[in-house]
């Protein structure tokens, strides 16, 4: 097999076929390494690439497969991670300058369980500063949408979904605190999945704000993903919010029929702040689920609409403490579009910040209501397609400020903020070819009953299969 079919191959497929001893891991490296040297320079989804560390790794991966040895369940599978994981001996920088010599002595959890099952470490990707700073130059270049690299892939995962869309990394672990897995999978046409708050240990993600933060997924199909999540997910001593929980096989589930569940479409999540073309990409996805055998109604969720002052205030406050000592110390080494936010956000009064935890509070209790009667809920992942890059301009007036920091309208936020989970998959182009993404959200723990839904929609349909042209 050339170079370019080994690419192709879907992470299930290349462990499979690795352990059948039908193709080789060094192999496999090699060529996901030489389409890195080939394309990565235009498309920017690396800041660090593990070459030699990687080939290495995969020559051991080769000899164990020669002698027999038991094998994880991604053996010999590239894999590359966002560089706000740390990486034992690898630079870590979280897209900031101000940790431009961090090497980490040891990996994060999820890092770890990733290599111990088996998957080879290509290298790390580019992201949004401190996986906040949208809106600011990116420090080490500019990541550009594969479907059009006029655009943008939004943040803070931008690098990752970047890298799986161009056959850069057979998969990705990506971030997620208010969307920052989903979001930028949507924008690159890929799958993205942010677990169940505590499904994944946060020990050596550098932080943004410990409430909300989840590691995840971002892979090319639901297969990919519902097998890289079992590898990673579980209790961890150094993350003691992790769940107690035995963890499924996820992948055993994914070929179940849909006949019979309720799957609730968020009208408030359908708004007119949502693209028309969006819009009919997800309502033709909610008709294929209900030919699937789902039963698909319209509900109502009125708080989704009124959490954009909560979340600003939440993951803001969050953002401002974590970053606290440089801001005083370097303020100059932040973007300004971030520099100006966290400021801001360190000056929120303390009965500020109660509210919008009463608030959170208030819309969890409505969003698990909702999940009783709708064990499924879906929505558009992004309410437009990928936009043009640009770069945040000066703010002019306090209604300015307000429209884009406080009542921005997000689709993502709400099961960041009651810690559910949730997956963007593929679901259509609009007119100009870039990819739209259909949510699909359940109950907390539900990941089973998520990738059953997305596994079946994506079967019958082909949006998962197609890839952006590339030299």
């Amino acid at each position: 097999m050339n170079s370019r079919g080994l690419t192709d191959l879907t992470a299930a497929d290349l462990a499979r076929l690795i352990a059948a001893k039908e193709v080789s891991p060094v192999q496999v490296t090699e060529a996901y390494l030489e389409r890195i040297e080939r394309l990565d320079s235009e498309l920017g989804a690396y800041s660090t690439v593990c070459g030699e560390e990687a080939l290495e790794e995969a020559r051991e991966a080769e000899k164990a497969v020669t002698r027999g040895d038991a094998l994880g369940p991604l053996h010999g599978v590239p894999l590359a991670v966002k560089d706000q994981f740390e990486t034992q001996g690898i630079l870590t920088t979280a897209g900031s300058t101000i940790l431009e010599d961090h090497i980490p002595k040891q990996d994060a959890t999820v890092v770890a369980r990733a290599r111990t099952a088996g998957a080879i470490l290509l290298g790390k990707h580019n992201m949004t500063e401190f996986a906040a700073g949208l809106g600011d130059r990116f420090k080490y270049g500019e990541p550009k949408n594969p479907w059009d690299q006029t655009r943008s892939t939004g943040g803070s995962s931008t690098g990752s979904a970047i890298a799986v869309a161009a056959s850069l990394c057979a998969m990705a672990l990506g971030e997620d605190t208010g969307g920052s897995i989903r979001m930028p999978a949507s924008l690159a046409g890929i799958v993205g999945v942010r677990p169940s708050w505590g499904l994944l240990s946060r020990s050596g993600v550098i932080p943004l704000c410990w409430s909300m933060d989840s590691a995840g997924p971002m892979t090319r199909t639901v297969e990919d993903a519902a097998l890289l999540l079992g590898a990673i997910a579980g209790h961890d001593v150094g993350d003691p919010l992790t769940a107690r929980l035995s963890i499924p096989n996820y992948s055993e589930g994914l070929r179940r029929d849909l006949e019979g569940i309720r799957i609730g479409l968020v009208e408030e999540f359908m708004g007119e702040f949502v693209d028309g073309e969006v819009i009919d990409a997800i309502e033709a996805a909610a008709s294929q689920l209900e030919t699937l055998g789902a039963v698909v109604e319209r509900v109502s969720l009125p708080l989704a609409s009124q959490m954009g002052p909560a979340m600003a205030v939440i993951t803001g406050s969050a953002g401002a403490y974590v970053c606290r000592e440089w801001l005083r110390d370097r303020p100059e080494d932040f973007g300004p579009a971030l520099r100006r936010r966290w400021l801001a956000a360190s000056l929120f009064p303390g009965q500020a910040l109660e509210k919008a935890k009463a608030m959170r509070a208030l819309l969890r209790r409505e969003w698990y209501r909702l999940l009783e009667d709708f064990p499924v809920l879906i929505s558009p992942t992004q309410a437009n397609t990928a936009q043009k890059i640009r770069y945040e301009t000066r703010i002019t007036s306090a209604e300015e400020a307000e429209r884009r920091f406080i009542w921005q309208k997000s689709t993502t936020h709400v099961a960041a903020m009651a810690g559910t989970p949730a997956m963007t998959v593929p679901c259509g182009f609009d007119s100009e070819s870039l990819p739209i993404g259909l949510q699909i959200m359940t109950g907390r723990f539900q990941e089973n009953l998520m990738f059953q839904v997305g596994h079946a929609y994506e079967q019958a349909t082909d949006w998962h299969k197609r890839r952006p042209s590339l030299r």
